[in-house]
């Protein structure tokens, strides 16, 4: 079991659910996975490839495969973090004993994850074109040609964000404030959280 010291400091600052979390490293790590640190969280890789992360929240601690959607969840467990997720897919612990009993379960899942990536198998990604453009911001890029190719120009994760963003809020108001607010970084080929 080859521990990455870069992340020892992600467990020995955890205040809540370290135990919980240390438990499922050992398991991602007897799985032959790598450990490194990616966003600030544990994430386990094959041959350079995310296959988990771990990841804690206020109610419970999980882990996160990264094509989850392609997953045979046979026993049921994998949840999507919230509607706009599109592969991944958690698995969520409240219990250090719940991690225990649910171990086989948990290591087959990652395993099958590891023949994913062996396998070269992708998760279809919906395009940023099918995503709902609000009429405040489509206004913004008709009339704006610079903007219009800033936004064309940035990844499609980028786009997708943006446009998850805007199209949230309720109000037009509000939506044409965010488009106001986030017209500069587009302009200059900046992510929303960039």
């Amino acid at each position: 079991m080859d521990t990455n010291p870069k992340v020892d400091f992600y467990f020995n600052k955890a205040k809540k659910w370290q135990q919980e979390q240390e438990k499922l490293r050992v398991i991602a790590l007897d799985c032959g996975l790598t450990e490194e640190l990616k966003w600030g969280v544990p994430c386990y890789t094959f041959n350079n490839k995310n296959v988990v992360l771990i990841h804690a929240f206020k109610a419970y601690c999980a882990i996160l495969f990264f094509k989850g959607t392609l997953l045979n969840d046979g026993e049921g467990m994998l949840i999507q973090q919230t509607e706009n997720v599109q592969s991944a897919r958690q698995l969520r612990f409240t219990s250090f004993l719940d991690i225990v009993d649910q171990e086989p379960v948990l290591k087959s899942y990652i395993h099958e994850a590891i023949e994913l990536e062996k396998a070269g198998l992708k998760v279809e990604l919906k395009k940023a074109t099918e995503f709902n453009m609000p009429d405040e911001f489509q206004h913004k890029l008709n009339a704006i040609p610079e903007l219009k190719a800033a936004f064309e120009a940035l990844t499609p994760g980028r786009q997708r964000g943006y446009l998850l963003y805007f199209s949230s809020a309720k109000q037009s108001a509000t939506r044409q404030a965010r488009v106001e607010k986030y017209m500069p970084q587009i302009l200059n080929g900046k992510g929303l959280d960039d």
